[in-house]
């Protein structure tokens, strides 16, 4: 389950921000998860959930967006957005795109004490 090691990493952003910038707690920690990046949403939540307890995320309110996915068509080379693998390109019907743009977990908001 890499969502457990992508919630520390999540932790550490939050810590490093914490000795930057002076806060004791996160009121509301808002993440951007691309819906194709591979990341189990559900998951993630839960492993930042179990991660919270006696650091500055303890009580915060956690919000995750899942935006679609950008991808390039291979056969009409339009930049195109996509919500699933499988999904035909909305200009020429192609199921051959390749992802690009940002595909990571993003930390978008933090609203802090």
């Amino acid at each position: 389950m890499h969502e457990l090691s992508l919630a520390g990493n999540i932790l550490r952003i939050v810590e490093s921000a914490a000795q930057q910038d002076a806060f004791v707690r996160v009121r509301t920690l808002h993440l951007s998860v691309p819906v194709l990046a591979g990341v189990e949403v559900g998951a993630l939540r839960f492993a930042l959930e179990s991660l919270a307890p006696r650091t500055l995320l303890d009580g915060a309110h956690l919000t995750i967006d899942e935006p679609a996915s950008q991808a390039h068509c291979l056969e009409c080379a339009r930049d195109i957005t996509v919500e699933d693998h499988g999904a035909p390109c909305p200009s020429c019907g192609s199921e051959c795109w390749q992802l690009s743009g940002d595909r990571g977990v993003r930390v978008v908001e933090l609203l802090v004490e």
